[in-house]
């Protein structure tokens, strides 16, 4: 079992920033890719990136790309992500995701283990 637990949310105005911390415990990520989504009340859950946790390597959804940025620090278990130039669209529920995979994937059922959330609200 991998447990993640997300930090870091809140309310923002727009344009300003925030970093999300996703803290995992249980099991040795070296094989694992992790994901970031997000979900606003009524929508789906929509992919952000992706960090493959043995090397770093990042991939970002097109519609993020260039303000959200994902990094991981092995020695505190923590994936990180920072979210720049925040639009009141941008408001949703954060969440991180787990996959044994060295592959990504932006599809949030090919991802095991999720961690509860945390809110990120953005005013104009």
């Amino acid at each position: 079992q991998v447990q993640l637990v997300e930090s870091g949310g809140g309310s923002v105005q727009a344009g300003g920033s925030l970093r999300l911390s996703c803290a995992a415990s249980g099991r040795t990520l070296s094989s694992y890719t992790m994901g970031w989504f997000r979900q606003a009340p009524g929508k789906e859950r929509n992919f952000l990136g992706t960090i493959r946790w043995s090397v770093g390597t990042t991939y970002y959804a097109d519609s993020v790309k260039g303000r959200f940025t994902i990094s991981r620090d092995n020695a505190k278990n923590t994936v990180y992500l920072q979210m720049n130039r925040l639009k009141p669209d941008d408001t949703a529920l954060y969440y991180c995701a787990a996959r044994s995979s060295l592959l990504g994937s932006s599809r949030p059922t090919d991802y095991t283990f999720w961690g509860q959330g945390t809110q990120v609200t953005v005013s104009s």
